[in-house]
C-alpha cells in the first residue's frame, strides 16, 4: 500500500500530462456516443476538461523546486508550472472564441476539440522535456495535430493547400531537428539535456557548430523566423480563422519552451555559437516581418507578418544569452499570446457565414456598427504597437533592456526603429475603424454575450497588465532564475 502511495506521490508532478491523455480518450468516446446527437456538447465538455486540468495542475504542482522524473527525461519546475497554466488558459479562450465560427460553417465537430487537446498534450510534453527524445515527441505531437487542424475544413481547397505546405515544410524542419540531435547524441553519448549541458562545452568545434546549425534552423522554422517563414502567412490565410487563432497562440508557448530547454539549457555550454547564429535571423525576422506587413490588405496575412516581427523580438531575448534575456523573452511570449487571442477573437466575431472579415476594408467604420468590438480591437492594436500604458510597451522595453545590458547597442537601435515602423500598420486598423465610412454591404457582427464578455476581459487585461506590470514581470524573472 505504502509503495503504491509512494509511486502515486512521485508521479504528482506529471499529473497535467497523465490527466490530459486520459481526458482525450474520454472526450473521443463522449463525441462518439453523445456528441454526434447533441451539437456543441463536446465543446462544452472540453472547456470543463481544461478547467479541471488547470485546477489539478495547481493542486499537484510543487513550485518551490525542480523535480526530474522518468529516468531524467521529464522535468517539473516553476517555469513548467507557469507555461502549463498559460497553455490551459490560451486553449480554453481560443476554443471559446471559435465556437460560433465553427457552428456557422458547419464544422463544429468533436474531432476539432480532440485535436486541440492532443496539440495541448504535445505542448505540455515539450514544456517539461528534459531529453532529446521527449523534445522530439512533443514537437511531433503538436505538429501533427496542427497539420490536421489546418485541413479541418474539408470543403476548402485553400485550407488543404495550406495544410500540405505546412506538412511538407514541417517534415523538413523535423528532419533538421533530428539530424542536429543525432550529432549531439554522437558527440555526448547521452539524450539527457542536463548531461548534454555538462558534456558539450567546446564552442567553435566543427561537430558542435554543425549540430547547433541544424537545431537553430529547426527552432527558427517552428517559430516562423526569416528565412524559414514561408509557411506562416499562407497557413494563417488558408486555414479557417478559428484554426489560425489556435495555431497563432498556444503553440508559441511550446516553441519558447523548445528554445529554452534545447538551446538555453541543453546547449548552454556553447551559447556563443547559437547566439551568433540567432542574431542575423532575429534581425532579418524583425525587418522583413514589419516591412512586408505594411503592404498587406488581408488582415490575417498582416497579422501573420506581425507574428513574424514579434518572433524577431522573442529571439532577441535569446540573443542576449542571459537569464534576464530569457525572462524578457518569456514575458514577451505571454503578452503576445494574450494580445493575439484577443485580436483574432475580434476577427472571428466580425465574421459570419459566407463572410470571413479577412480584408482590412471589412473593418471600415466598425466603431459605428459595433462600438464595443472596435474599442477592444483598438486597445489590442495599441498594445501590439507598443504604445504605453498597454502591456505591449513593457514587453518591448524588457527585450530592449536585456539587449542594452549585454551591450548589443546596434540591436537596440534596430528594435526601436522596427517598433516605429510596425506602429504604422497597427494604427492603420484603428484609423479604418474610427475614421472611415462603413460599407453598407457588411453583415452584423456576432452578438454572443459569453464570448463578447470574454473578449472584454481579454482587452481589459491588456490595459491592467500595462498599468500594473510588476507582478507578471516579477513572475517571469522568478521562474527563469
Amino acid at each position: 500500500m505504502s509503495a503504491s502511495m509512494m509511486t502515486l506521490h512521485s508521479l504528482a508532478p506529471a499529473v497535467p500530462e497523465i490527466y490530459l491523455a486520459a481526458a482525450i480518450c474520454f472526450v473521443l468516446l463522449f463525441e462518439a456516443f453523445v456528441g454526434v446527437k447533441r451539437q456543441g456538447a463536446t465543446g462544452t465538455l472540453t472547456l470543463l476538461v481544461l478547467a479541471i486540468g488547470a485546477a489539478l495542475t495547481v493542486a499537484f504542482a510543487n513550485v518551490s523546486h525542480r523535480t526530474v522524473l522518468f529516468d531524467g527525461s521529464y522535468v517539473a519546475d516553476p517555469l513548467a508550472f507557469v507555461l502549463k497554466l498559460a497553455g490551459f488558459l490560451a486553449v480554453a479562450v481560443a476554443l471559446l472564441y471559435s465556437r460560433a465560427y465553427l457552428r456557422n460553417r458547419e464544422i463544429l465537430k468533436g474531432e476539432y476539440y480532440v485535436l486541440a487537446l492532443t496539440a495541448l498534450l504535445g505542448i505540455f510534453v515539450l514544456i517539461s522535456a528534459n531529453s532529446l527524445l521527449t523534445v522530439y515527441l512533443g514537437v511531433e505531437l503538436l505538429a501533427l495535430s496542427a497539420y490536421a487542424m489546418v485541413a479541418f475544413d474539408r470543403d476548402s481547397g485553400i485550407a488543404a493547400e495550406a495544410a500540405m505546405k505546412y506538412f511538407v515544410l514541417g517534415a523538413i524542419a523535423s528532419g533538421m531537428l533530428l539530424f542536429g540531435m543525432s550529432i549531439v547524441y554522437g558527440l555526448t553519448g547521452t539524450l539527457n539535456l542536463d548531461r548534454i549541458a555538462v558534456a558539450l562545452t567546446l564552442p567553435g568545434n566543427l561537430g558542435v557548430v554543425l549540430a547547433v546549425t541544424f537545431i537553430v534552423v529547426a527552432v527558427a522554422f517552428k517559430f516562423g523566423a526569416v528565412p524559414f517563414h514561408m509557411w506562416l502567412p499562407d497557413v494563417y490565410d488558408g486555414a479557417p480563422t478559428s484554426v489560425t487563432l489556435f495555431i497563432g497562440t498556444a503553440p508559441k508557448i511550446a516553441y519558447f519552451a523548445l528554445a529554452l530547454r534545447l538551446l538555453a539549457h541543453g546547449l548552454a555550454g556553447v551559447t556563443l555559437d547559437w547566439t551568433r547564429m540567432l542574431m542575423p535571423i532575429a534581425v532579418l525576422t524583425l525587418v522583413v516581418g514589419n516591412v512586408v506587413a505594411i503592404a498587406q490588405t488581408n488582415i490575417k496575412r498582416m497579422l501573420a507578418y506581425s507574428t513574424i516581427a514579434h518572433v524577431g523580438f522573442i529571439l532577441l531575448g535569446f540573443v542576449a544569452g542571459t537569464e534576464n534575456g530569457y525572462a524578457a523573452a518569456l514575458y514577451y511570449v505571454l503578452v503576445y499570446v494574450l494580445v493575439t487571442l484577443g485580436t483574432f477573437g475580434v476577427v472571428v466575431l466580425a465574421s459570419r457565414k459566407g463572410f470571413e472579415a479577412d480584408q482590412l476594408a471589412d473593418y471600415k467604420g466598425l466603431y459605428r456598427r459595433d462600438p464595443l468590438l472596435a474599442l477592444a480591437m483598438a486597445m489590442l492594436m495599441f498594445s501590439t504597437a507598443g504604445v504605453p500604458p498597454f502591456v505591449g510597451f513593457w514587453a518591448k522595453l524588457r527585450i530592449i533592456q536585456a539587449l542594452w545590458e549585454t551591450s548589443h547597442l546596434w540591436l537596440v537601435i534596430i528594435a526601436v526603429v522596427m517598433s516605429v515602423v510596425g506602429a504604422f500598420y497597427y494604427l492603420r486598423v484603428i484609423k479604418l475603424m474610427y475614421f472611415d465610412e462603413a460599407p453598407e454591404t457588411l453583415p452584423p457582427t456576432e452578438r454572443s454575450f459569453g464570448v463578447r464578455f470574454a473578449l472584454g476581459v481579454n482587452a481589459a487585461a491588456v490595459l491592467v497588465l500595462g498599468v500594473l506590470p510588476a507582478p507578471l514581470l516579477d513572475l517571469c524573472t522568478h521562474v527563469i532564475h
